[in-house]
This record gives C-alpha cells, sequence and structure tokens, in this order.
C-alpha cells in the first residue's frame, strides 16, 4: 500500500511517500519567493553571450535566470530587449540563478501540452501500435501546440483525453494573453508546484492513503481526486495537535538521511559521500558472512547494495553524477544481474536517469538529471565553527524542530517555562540575533533558558515545572 503525507507549516512544504511502511521519496519546497520548476513567466532577455550560447532573461523576481540557446529550442534569433515566455527547468542554486526555457509545456495526469513543436508523441512505455493509431486518429489537437501522450493515457477513454487537451489549451491561451497585456516580467503561471507534480505523477491504481494537514490543500486535493477515475484514494485532514511528520515518526526518517551509512539486510553496509564534482557510493562487505565462499558474498551483498542504491539516490533526490564501487565480481553473469537490480529501482522514477555499464574497476556510473534540490541542501549548512570542512544541520531547519518539541510539549499542559539545550556550533548564530531565534521556534509567549553544549546531540528541550528547576537554571535565562 502507497501512503502520501502532505505538511505545510512556517513557510516550508514538504511530502513524503510510503510503500508498505517504508520511506520512498521526499519532496520540499520552501516559500523563498524565488522561481520554482514548473512556474512560467513573461521575460525579458537582458543580455545575450554567443560566447557560451547562453541568454541572461528577467523575470521580474530580482534575479536573472539564464537560458540555453541552441537550434532544437528555436531561440538562436533571441535579442536584448526581447520579450517571450518562459518556464523554470531548475532553481537556483549557489550563486547560479534559476535555469530557464522558452519550450513551454503544461503538464496533465494524461497528456502534456508543449509549444515548442506541433506533433503527437508517445510516452515509451506506451509500445502498443494500436493504441497510438487509435489516439492519433481520435484525438481533438489545436493546430498551434503539440502534445505528448503520457502512460496513463491509455487506462482512460479517448473522451477524458480529449477533454484534458482542451483543459491545457485553455491555460495555455490565457497565459498568452496575459503575457500580451502585461508591461513587465512576472509570473504568469504556478503551475501546482510540487504538489501538482505529485498529485499527477504519484497517484495511481493502486490503494493510497493521502495525509494532510492544511484545510486549503484538503479541498483542492479533494477537487482533484474527485474528478478522477482511475485511481483509487482515501484522503484524510490530520488534525493532532503534533505536526504530521512527526506524528507519523517521518521527521526521524528525514533527519536519518544525514548519516553517511546505510546498512544491509545482509550485514553489509555503503557510504555515501558528496564531493565537489560528484556523489561517490562505496559499498563493503561488513559482517556479510551468508556467502560460502568471497564469490558469494561479493554478489550477495552487490545485489542487495543496488537495490539500496537507488532507493536512497531517490529518497535524498541526488542528482548530477554518481559514481558506485561495487565490490570486486569478475563474472560478467553476476555483473548483469545487479545492473538489472539497480536499472529496476528507477523504473517508476519521473526523473531521467542513465546508467552506463561496469568498468573494468568494478565501478558503476549513473547520471541523473537534476529536478530540485537534494535533501542535504534543506537540512543542512556549512559549519563556520570548522571553517567550511564539515556540515551541520541548518540553522533554520533546528529552529523548526525545536518548534514542533515545544508543540509536544505544550499539548501536555500549558508550559510557560522552556529549557533548551543545542550544541554550542549555533552559539554565534543564535546569540547574534536572540530574538529573530525566539520567533522563529515560535516562543514569544514563554521564558526561554538556553544552554550550549558539546556533543552529538543538537538540541533537548524540556519543560520547567517546579519552582527549583527554574531557581537552578536561572543563569541560562535569555528571554521572558
Amino acid at each position: 500500500m502507497k501512503e502520501i503525507f502532505i505538511e505545510r507549516q512556517h513557510g516550508v512544504f514538504r511530502i513524503a511517500i510510503k510503500k508498505n511502511n517504508k520511506l520512498k521519496e521526499c519532496f520540499i519546497e520552501e516559500d523563498t519567493k524565488e522561481p520554482v520548476p514548473g512556474e512560467i513567466y513573461k521575460a525579458t532577455i537582458k543580455n545575450v553571450v554567443p560566447a557560451i550560447k547562453c541568454a541572461f532573461v528577467d523575470v521580474g523576481s530580482g534575479e536573472n535566470c539564464y537560458m540555453y540557446m541552441d537550434r532544437r529550442f528555436k531561440n538562436t534569433n533571441f535579442k536584448k530587449g526581447q520579450e517571450i515566455l518562459v518556464q523554470v527547468v531548475k532553481e537556483s542554486l549557489g550563486t547560479k540563478g534559476p535555469k530557464v526555457t522558452n519550450a513551454i509545456s503544461i503538464p496533465g495526469r494524461y497528456c502534456v501540452l508543449n509549444t515548442l513543436n506541433t506533433e503527437i508523441n508517445f510516452s515509451k512505455k506506451i509500445i502498443e501500435e494500436d493504441i497510438k493509431k487509435y489516439i492519433k486518429e481520435n484525438i481533438i489537437k489545436p493546430d498551434d501546440i503539440g502534445i505528448m501522450i503520457r502512460t496513463n493515457s491509455k487506462n482512460v477513454s479517448i473522451e477524458l483525453l480529449n477533454d484534458e487537451i482542451k483543459k491545457l489549451y485553455d491555460i495555455y491561451k490565457r497565459i498568452y494573453k496575459k503575457a500580451t497585456y502585461s508591461l513587465k516580467p512576472g509570473l504568469l503561471l504556478k503551475n501546482g508546484g510540487i504538489l501538482g507534480r505529485i498529485l499527477r505523477d504519484k497517484l495511481d491504481s493502486s490503494t493510497i492513503k493521502l495525509y494532510v494537514n492544511n484545510l486549503e490543500d484538503y479541498n483542492e486535493i479533494n477537487e482533484y481526486i474527485s474528478t478522477i477515475s482511475d485511481i483509487n484514494v482515501f484522503l484524510e485532514l490530520h488534525r493532532d495537535e503534533r505536526e504530521l511528520f512527526d506524528f507519523y515518526g517521518i521527521e526521524k526518517e528525514i533527519l536519518k538521511l544525514r548519516n553517511t551509512k546505510v546498512q544491509l539486510n545482509c550485514g553489509g553496509y555503503i557510504i555515501i559521500e558528496k564531493t565537489e564534482a560528484m556523489y561517490v557510493i562505496d559499498v563493503n562487505s561488513g559482517k556479510n558472512t551468508s556467502g560460502n565462499s568471497m564469490k558469494k558474498t561479493a554478489y550477495i551483498t552487490n545485489i542487495q547494495a543496488a537495490e539500496e542504491v537507488a532507493n536512497q539516490i531517490r529518497l535524498r533526490n541526488l542528482s548530477g553524477i554518481i559514481l558506485i564501487d561495487f565490490i570486486d565480481m569478475n563474472e560478467d553473469e553476476n555483473r548483469i544481474k545487479v545492473l538489472d537490480k539497480l536499472k529496476e529501482g528507477f523504473e517508476s522514477d519521473k526523473n531521467k536517469t542513465v546508467i552506463y555499464p561496469f568498468t573494468e574497476l568494478n565501478l558503476v556510473q549513473i547520471a541523473r538529471r537534476r529536478m530540485g534540490k537534494s535533501i542535504y541542501d534543506y537540512i543542512e549548512e556549512e559549519c563556520k565553527m570548522c571553517h567550511g570542512k564539515g556540515e551541520r544541520l541548518k540553522l533554520s531547519y533546528l529552529s523548526f524542530l525545536i518548534n514542533n518539541e515545544i508543540k509536544k510539549v505544550n499539548k501536555q499542559k500549558s508550559i510557560k517555562h522552556i529549557y533548551i539545550e543545542i550544541n554550542e556550533v549555533y552559539k554565534n548564530d543564535i546569540k547574534g540575533d536572540i530574538l529573530n531565534f525566539i520567533k522563529d521556534i515560535n516562543a514569544l509567549d514563554k521564558c526561554v533558558y538556553l544552554n550550549f553544549v558539546t556533543g552529538d546531540e543538537n538540541f533537548k528541550v524540556e519543560p520547567l515545572l517546579f519552582g527549583t528547576q527554574i531557581e537552578n537554571l536561572k543563569m541560562y535565562k535569555v528571554y521572558g
């Protein structure tokens, strides 16, 4: 059974997907007011740099976006000052601004409208020629757009498919009209963000339960699923005072993703590390003694590692170049089985992933398209105390977790005095703006006692119930 957990709080929107009670994917979207993938803007070209085949465009967000210029995109003749429609492909990362394209696409559940051509194309997973022929002969498509038929279309009537094409085309015409009458660059269509993508891509005929903590999201999802005939979904509004992810234990599972070491059932393990240029995953036999020979041990460890590597790449949303160092195997048959197991893990992945054959050194290379930030980008930041040589949990994320703990404490009893222990690596940042920290943890109505400690734990929250406790800890009082 598939379960989807949708939580919105404090400018952070998160979606977790579990299958058979195991966390499979996690998506995070922060309300940063910056352009995010899928959004469509009216833009003005600010500069064209032929040497790098790139144009820089203003979408009204305060930060220039970049766009590759290529004949495939029919944009090599664009000029400085020209007004165009663009769609965000990648959000900004570090000093690099958002990437945009002039190839506009508006996705639906059964098809995708695109403006780069006027053809009818099919998902690679639709291999039946009779289905392709039937759709081509019966589809109603406007002449000025192209349509890509998605795999889901095989399960619905042609009338439903045509109805969606009409809805997508109406959206496109509204965007075009709005852009025509807009005097300056700006947002034209949000396109649903990660919620829209999840509803389109992750709901299927298998039994699914959706948990939502926000009433507006609940109503939006309920309206969407009421119009879809090929899904079986149960929707539940989470009303408990404890936050959704914390209530179902997902918060702890997300924090575990900071661990570089992941155990395998056989006793082996994998190590996931990030370098400047790529992610490197090392496979180790560890305590695996299930095989009666090195050959058997290597195969068992590698086959389990291949399954877990695919799971971790998707769960952590790793992208770019990923290098896997498997345990040495000389048998081509076993190598093929391990590669097949690895590929199997990406079969339902909407993100384009290319897996290359084993090298002579038993290395496997993966190239995965970046779609959103990795989990590390959302929950980790450089540690200033170790001069950038290590990573710590983001202060903003730490405040988010402390806020959740304070909510749990308040649920038991209305607490006035709160004692918090925090790792000393955060001391300078918090003391530099203590009022902002108190606001972030939603404790403006409390007396806060703050103690910076050494150790591996990031924080601890305790209520102070007795006068003796308050008296003993008064030297740590920072607010209230």
